[in-house]
């Protein structure tokens, strides 16, 4: 199974929706509060781009001894319609500065990282911050949506034929894919006894091409 550090690497690097949590900032709106985009540098710090007239930036520029502790907050939402969709949260707590270079009307932050949380699928964990530093987002994560938007509109009966590989564990009235990473894919079986399945590949996929043969491994071993 992934690690904390790279579940928490991974929804950091991702697509999904944050906020950035300051003190002496509650009550702002959150879009105030959303980066226009954020990545991680080479030492682990977590880079961050605001409008230029961002309350954000005028808390950084004006912060004490130009450290402004912060908490930046990911949400993490299945890309496909299911029950309980928030699949789980990142918290990276650290220090923000002010960071050389901007585009026009942009100004790029640099968060130190201090420490971090994840509370996802598959359970909740502490992460160290250079735990973060050194993990690797998960390889399929820059194409999950669009892999589980897939299988569930053009595979929804092979996925649903994985139930068979459950042993005597029955329920569900549906299958959607939930989650994929290169260990293997999350099925919600939902209705009555909505649960959650976890189908192991016979090992990591590194990417696309190796992630169809997983795939087509697991149908088979359904169908047979």
């Amino acid at each position: 199974m992934p690690s904390a550090a790279e579940r928490t690497r991974t929804l950091v690097q991702s697509t999904c929706s944050s906020v950035l949590l300051v003190p002496g900032l509650d009550a702002l709106r959150p879009d105030q509060l959303m980066p226009d985009a954020r990545t991680v540098d080479t030492d682990g710090d977590v880079v961050l781009v605001f409008a230029a007239d961002s309350p954000v930036v005028r808390a950084a520029t004006h912060a004490q001894a130009d450290e402004l502790p912060v908490v930046l907050e990911v949400t993490d939402v299945a890309p496909v319609s299911v029950p309980h969709r928030i699949r789980g949260r990142a918290w990276v707590s650290g220090w923000l500065t002010r960071a050389p270079g901007a585009e026009p009307g942009r100004t790029t932050l640099r968060l130190e990282v201090g420490e971090a949380y994840v509370d996802d699928l598959w359970g909740a964990e502490s992460v160290e911050a250079d735990e973060f530093a050194s993990a690797v987002a998960d390889p399929l994560s820059e194409h999950e949506a669009e892999l589980l938007q897939h299988l569930h509109s053009a595979h929804s009966a092979e996925v649903s034929m994985l139930r068979s590989l459950l042993g005597g564990r029955t329920g569900g009235t549906a299958a959607v894919p939930v989650g994929v990473d290169r260990f293997g894919l999350r099925v919600r079986f939902t209705g009555a006894n909505c649960f959650d399945a976890r189908f192991d590949f016979p090992e990591p996929v590194r990417g696309i091409a190796e992630l169809r043969r997983a795939m087509h491994a697991l149908f088979d071993a359904a169908s047979r």
